[in-house]
């Protein structure tokens, strides 16, 4: 039986889906970049239906990010899971490439990296019918724009059985990556992505009687691609899918993961590239068709296992009275973990020299992925202010691309302030002088337009500025990046309480 389901099945900032199987459970990881803690792993019973159950690289020594540069850090990772382990294969790029770790409890503690001296990026591994485990990249950093390179491998140690050797230059799109090995029916098929990760980009299959090729491309064309299609409103509202995966389901369907951006009108996002699910059908010729003859659509339906999905909630809060904090809280590169404290039902940050506008710093920053285009997240802060300490609540893409408000504290008294960081350009757009009385609320409310700023100190919200949607965005950056915004808590040069977090998704009105 279909079953309706809304796409992205994963939104805000969740790009380079991957995803395997165990009996009936579904497992899925996404590319982290440079936030900490690294890839993300969900579980689902229905592809639908993701729940957040644990991070690949906890610990620094798994996840080094110092001098890790804006949209550098962990790149392109793949799930995959043989005889009793879980395996996820991923590249640093800041520090020495692809590595592999594994685990046979997927919400416990994962192996240290195992190095590959395979290079390239998108790194992942296939098992054949007689047990020979193959690892398979792009091969980018050879010079050859993006070839793709095999070879057999341990995956527990990381050492190469074999040289490497070239199978693909792909199907003609620029930069072949995200290589993926799946048999079927005595036929190797070799899914790629290419055309780049922004408006050209497409998932191509081709296949092969041996592994090692020859591999012929598909003669449809690209399994998924939104290419050409401007006079179809349903799949234009859905750009750049591609970097897909494909996994059986346990009632024998087939399915694709893929990224995908939401524009804001025009050739914009701040959401970051999110994760979208499409069914996909086998033809007789043996060719896979995904989606809609390979298109997206925000409202899909398909053969979905387990029980029907479920209405979806993205609203997000703490009241930070654990003793740990919630698997969606995200920091900026390895954390100074002093600088953060759970006591008495607060979140502490003890704010240090290092701000969000300074570059490959480790700010005292904790954000969570900004789920949808219209957004109200609420802040209460508790506490002294220092002089010249600013504490409060950000939307923040990274350290080029942020904006905040605060409490700070001057030598002529306290203040309410909106600041905004463009590129080079740092203003204050709104100083409101106060009378502190030792805690405040502060919100933000988001739209395809503004982000509005405003704070509460007894009664009615006051709105203090506003700053455009359009300057946080992947194609409004001083260089090339791969992210999403994220709405958080911030401070720096001194300490700030926060006693409650709460991030609700608005209904969108056009």
């Amino acid at each position: 039986m279909y079953k309706a389901y809304h796409n992205p099945v994963l939104p805000g900032f969740h790009p380079d889906p991957s995803i395997c199987r165990v009996e009936e459970d579904y497992y899925l990881v996404t590319s982290s970049f440079e936030f900490f803690p690294g890839v993300p792993v969900y579980h689902s019973k229905n592809l639908v239906n993701w729940t957040l159950i644990n991070h690949c690289l906890t610990t620094d020594e798994q996840l080094p990010l110092t001098n890790c540069a804006d949209s550098a850090g962990i790149y392109a990772p793949t799930l995959r899971y043989h005889d009793g382990t879980f395996f996820m294969t991923t590249t640093n790029v800041s520090d020495k490439g692809n590595f592999i770790v594994h685990t046979h409890d997927i919400r416990g503690t994962w192996s240290a990296p195992a190095w590959v001296n395979q290079g390239g990026i998108d790194p992942s591994l296939f098992w054949d019918d007689d047990g020979t485990c193959y690892f398979v990249s792009n091969g980018s950093d050879r010079g050859d724009n993006g070839q793709i390179y095999l070879c057999e491998i341990d995956p527990f140690t990381g050492k190469m059985q074999t040289p490497s050797r070239l199978i693909s230059v792909g199907c003609g799109g620029k930069y072949p990556e995200a290589p993926h090995i799946y048999k079927r029916d005595g036929w190797y098929y070799l899914l790629l992505a290419e055309g780049g990760t922004e408006y050209g980009h497409m998932a191509t299959i081709q296949r092969a009687r041996s592994i090692w090729g020859p591999y012929e491309p598909c003669p449809a064309g690209p399994l998924l691609s939104h290419c050409g299609n401007c006079h179809d409103p349903l799949s234009t509202a859905i750009q750049a899918v591609g970097h897909a995966d494909l996994l059986e389901d346990h009632n024998g369907n087939w399915w694709a993961v893929c990224l995908g951006i939401r524009p804001l009108g025009a050739m914009l996002h701040n959401l970051g590239r999110e994760t979208f699910l499409a069914p996909v059908t086998w033809g007789d010729d043996g060719w896979p068709v995904a989606g809609d003859h390979g298109r997206i659509r925000l409202e899909m339906s398909g053969p979905l296992p387990g029980p029907a999905p479920a209405p979806v909630c993205h609203d997000f809060s703490d009241d930070f009275s654990g003793n740990t904090l919630k698997p969606q809280w995200n920091f900026v590169r390895n954390p100074v973990r002093e600088r953060y404290a759970l006591y008495n039902d607060r979140l502490y940050l003890h704010g240090g020299a290092e701000t969000l506008s300074t570059t490959l710093a480790h700010p005292t920053l904790l954000a969570v992925r900004q789920p949808a285009f219209c957004t109200e997240t609420t802040v209460q802060l508790e506490g002294p202010v220092a002089l010249g300490q600013k504490s409060g609540l950000t939307a923040y893409y990274n350290h080029a691309a942020h904006y905040e408000i605060f409490v700070t504290r001057r030598t002529d008294g306290h203040y309410i302030c909106v600041g905004k960081q463009v590129g080079d350009i740092a203003v204050i757009s709104a100083a409101q002088k106060i009378d502190y009385p030792g805690a405040i609320a502060l919100r933000v409310c988001t739209d395809r337009t503004w982000y509005t700023f405003s704070c509460r100190l007894d009664g009615d919200w006051i709105e203090l500025g506003r700053g455009m949607t359009a300057f946080l965005c992947t194609e409004t950056t001083p260089a090339m990046t791969y992210t999403g915004t994220f709405l958080g808590l911030f401070s720096e040069q001194g300490t700030m309480g926060f006693s409650s977090f709460a991030l609700k998704v608005i209904e969108e009105t056009v």
